[in-house]
């Protein structure tokens, strides 16, 4: 899927559109089996660093510099129906409540995570990370959001209580790269620029499950380079890492044994999503591609 220098990527997987954006200041929707683009959005005021899609997969909403755009997923119209001001520097991550129609979560590097009801433009609460803050998820229990630092901290805020609920650096100072959590609450990761990964098990496959952070259970090292996502699966039986040694691993979350490394990329790659089934992958890379991967297979069906 060639277009442009690709950051960020989402899927809508019930009508199995791709889209995708990067610092050519736009977005682009493709048709996932063929390849072919079918719309491109412009995005003139920054880069995009953030793609995300809404629950109700009728929005997908785009974080630049240092703002946050939301565009229709199903319609010609190529200008942006919302934008949420209040960051002052760059949006690096962004989600929504899967159980609300309205709360969207942003966090950037000017060191705070802000709550939005996507129905008003200005935020609701803010959080102070007290560093540029690179990566945010939001629990599978809607209730703690987890969000990873350039100093290495990672914190779980809790919703309700609007307070830090725990906090743990597993390297001091080594920056965060990318923090994820299973869908059903039973594993965490977070990686690192020093090519760590940290994995957590909170206790029993419950999205009811806390997240109390302290010493990981299992901490390795996938690439030698800095780790830039670690995705895992719908079925949380793996956990893909893409790194900026142009590869893509996969690895076993029951023993964290390699599956598979995925190799076609020529540069950095930053992004990477599972398909609803955890059968499919697609990356993407600073080599100007987005590639849809086989799991089983390791073996691209297109790029």
């Amino acid at each position: 899927l060639k277009g442009h220098e690709l950051r960020g990527l989402n899927t809508v997987m019930a009508s199995v559109i791709l889209a995708t954006s990067g610092y050519d200041h736009t977005i682009r929707f493709w048709q996932a089996p063929s390849g072919i683009c079918h719309r491109i959005l412009q995005y003139a005021d920054s880069q995009v660093n953030r793609l995300e899609i809404t629950p109700d997969k009728k929005y997908l909403a785009a974080a630049g510099n240092p703002h946050v755009r939301r565009f229709e997923i199903n319609t010609t119209t190529p200008n942006a129906i919302n934008s949420y001001e209040g960051h002052t520097n760059n949006v690096t991550a962004l989600g929504f409540q899967s159980d609300g129609d309205h709360l969207m979560f942003t966090a950037s590097e000017d060191g705070t995570v802000k709550l939005w009801d996507m129905r008003t433009p200005t935020f609701q609460k803010e959080y102070e990370c007290r560093a540029p803050v690179n990566t945010a998820t939001l629990h599978s229990n809607q209730e703690e959001l987890v969000t990873g630092d350039q100093n290495g901290n990672i914190r779980v805020w809790d919703l309700r209580a609007d307070a830090c609920s725990s906090e743990y650096a597993p390297t001091p100072d080594v920056a965060i790269r990318w923090v994820s959590v299973g869908a059903d609450g039973s594993v965490a990761v977070a990686a690192n620029n020093a090519g760590e990964l940290f994995v957590w098990r909170p206790g029993p496959s419950s999205v009811s499950s806390r997240l109390i952070l302290g010493p990981p259970l299992h901490t390795f090292n996938p690439h030698a380079t800095y780790v830039l996502k670690a995705v895992i699966s719908p079925d949380c039986k793996m956990v893909a890492t893409t790194s900026a040694d142009h590869t893509v691993k996969l690895w076993n979350l029951d023993d964290y044994s390699l599956d598979k490394t995925l190799v076609g990329h020529k540069q950095w790659v930053w992004d990477a999503v599972f398909s609803a089934d955890s059968a499919y992958l697609v990356t993407g890379s600073s080599d100007n591609t987005a590639k849809l991967w086989d799991v089983s297979s390791g073996e691209t069906i297109r790029h």
